[in-house]
């Protein structure tokens, strides 16, 4: 969204900064503790993250405002006009400053695929959501509707224009007759290996196998160990044209976060969620059954009869493949950055975008 506010406005001061690295230490250790019940104790997470997305707030109002008093200082230092928070709970500590010190820029929110109570603040002057149904639970939580935009979900400017299926099988050397699945494992490499390669290993159908493992290398030295057996497999790190092998494959498996998803509209993908972390990803899970745009993977068991079913059912494939291509919001960054502008047409000159670690 930066770079987009900036095209349609070019005298604009954008800065994006991490807004946790100006909060005091004991806060952050705080805040990243969601990271341990997650981690070592899901269920207990899934738990808790239930509780937070009723709730009003993430976490104690006195606490938020003793640990976030360095950042508030260094708002008041920049003198924003505008703020935008991506996150619920930097979104809740700008509300607090915005409050507590009669602060006068105006506050964004960009509610991305993760909808809770707490982004409900009567400091906020703009919602930006990513889907019209996200906006109506916002708005029955009491969001004033007139300042709900629905404008997708920002993601980057490569997916705005993107090669034929054709030409992008050809250049990535993948054969233009056999199906080819996508498994991604997001950008750090997260998730189980065994489990999906020894289900993929039981298709009936023949298929090209792409693995993407980010920036997990020792991830992506065990994909290789697992699938040296596999014909038509390909195993890949990070990589720069993630959008180029959404265009290439038929369907992607993936941990169900909300940029992968949006991207996957942009190419027509639809998506297997699997493996979902309790809480904001099984949600969006419900979502995507609603949307129609793939399938909820409920049981690793599960995973080879549906992909299965799919390649035996073209028409099938085909539909979920169309609703995806219908909910496809490419140039949602600068639809967000042109409402920014029109709402606050006072000529905004400086906009801070403060981001923080999800507890959603």
């Amino acid at each position: 969204m930066r770079h987009a506010l900036v095209e349609l406005e070019a005298s604009l001061s954008v800065e994006v900064v991490d807004a946790l690295a100006y909060c005091a230490p004991w806060f952050r250790a705080y805040y990243n503790s969601y990271e341990i019940p997650l981690r070592y104790a899901p269920r207990l997470w899934g738990w808790i993250e239930g509780v937070q997305h009723q709730s009003s707030s993430t976490g104690p109002t006195w606490l938020y405002r003793r640990g976030a008093k360095p950042l508030h200082r260094f708002i008041d230092s920049f003198r924003p006009d505008i703020v935008i928070a991506t996150e619920v709970g930097v979104c809740e500590l700008a509300a607090i400053d915005k409050r507590e010190n009669r602060a006068a820029y105006r506050l964004v929110a960009v509610e991305l695929m993760d909808f809770n109570r707490a982004w409900v603040r009567p400091e906020v002057d703009l919602y930006l959501v990513t889907h019209e149904d996200l906006g109506a639970e916002l708005a029955a939580a009491g969001g004033p509707r007139e300042r709900i935009f629905c404008s997708g979900q920002p993601i980057h400017r490569r997916f705005t224009v993107l090669p034929s299926r054709d030409e992008t099988r050809q250049r990535l050397g993948l054969e233009p007759d056999i199906p080819a699945l996508l498994v991604l494992f997001g950008g750090t490499g997260f998730g189980k290996p065994r489990r999906i390669v020894s289900e993929l290993g039981r298709l009936q159908h023949a298929v090209q196998l792409v693995f993407i493992a980010g920036r997990n290398q020792r991830l992506e030295e065990e994909l290789r160990t697992r699938t040296a057996g596999m014909p038509r497999a390909r195993v890949l790190g990070w990589v720069d044209n993630v959008q180029d092998w959404m265009v290439a494959c038929d369907l992607m498996i993936s941990k169900p976060g909300g940029s992968t998803l949006t991207e996957g509209f942009a190419c027509g993908l639809p998506m297997l969620a699997y493996d979902p972390l309790p809480g904001n990803e099984q949600r969006t899970c419900a979502w995507i059954e609603k949307w129609g745009v793939g399938r909820w993977i409920r049981r690793p068991e599960d995973l080879a009869p549906a992909i299965d079913r799919l390649l035996g059912n073209r028409a099938e494939l085909d539909l979920l493949r169309a609703h995806a291509t219908a909910l496809a919001r490419p140039r949602a960054a600068h639809d967000g950055a042109q409402q920014i502008l029109k709402v606050f047409a006072d000529a905004p000159r400086t906009l801070l975008a403060p981001t923080g670690s999800s507890q959603s």
